[in-house]
């Protein structure tokens, strides 16, 4: 492939990923009333890793967890925001997610497509040490959104207390520490009864 001809995929899938900036979220920004958009919070996500990294279980490799975060929701271009707790719809991976990875990384030359699928598999699969991070700042943040919003979007979905910690705790996964300072965010949010349990 020339030159010219790598740039010219690099540069239409740069075009595309823009899209990432119009798939809106249901979490809210901090203390705010505006939801966030896909874009914002990969960009968030990246800047956590980078903030948070020395508190990961193990040593990582930081630029990967950055791609990966970077990368994880591009498929929700064609296949669309899945709230966590939405119980009409799966959140976990879909034909429609797998489609959208090929044609959406399939824009680039193939050594960056191999990589990005490769690296939003990896991801998806959660089993190394750098997937387990990254999912890890992937539930962080709405959490700490959430908590400042008095319940958020939980509240907002009369999510269960129970549900809301059956997704969080994988926190724990990526950092001890971590989780160790956002459970009692939970704790308190329950306490203040922004969040109930099923009785």
């Amino acid at each position: 492939m020339t030159i010219d001809a790598r740039l010219i995929k690099q540069i239409a899938f740069i075009h595309e990923i823009d899209k990432l900036k119009y798939i809106q979220r249901k979490t809210r920004l901090f203390n705010s009333t505006r939801t966030e958009n896909d874009a914002e919070h990969s960009w968030h996500l990246a800047m956590m890793t980078i903030v948070l990294a020395e508190h990961s279980n193990v040593p990582l490799d930081v630029l990967k967890v950055m791609k990966m975060v970077l990368i994880h929701d591009v498929v929700e271009i064609d296949a669309g925001d899945v709230f966590l707790y939405d119980t009409k719809r799966s959140h976990s991976n879909t034909e429609a997610e797998r489609a959208a990875a090929e044609r959406i990384f399939g824009m680039l030359p193939v050594e960056q497509e191999t990589e990005l699928k490769a690296l939003w598999e990896e991801f998806e699969d959660g089993k190394t040490a750098e997937a387990k991070f990254a999912r890890a700042m992937d539930r962080l943040e709405p959490l700490l959104q959430n908590v400042s919003n008095d319940g958020g979007t939980w509240r907002e979905h009369n999510v269960d207390y129970s549900d809301v910690y059956k997704t969080q705790v994988v926190i724990r996964d990526g950092s001890e520490t971590i989780w160790k300072h956002a459970e009692p965010m939970l704790e308190d949010v329950f306490k203040k009864g922004f969040l109930k349990k099923a009785s």
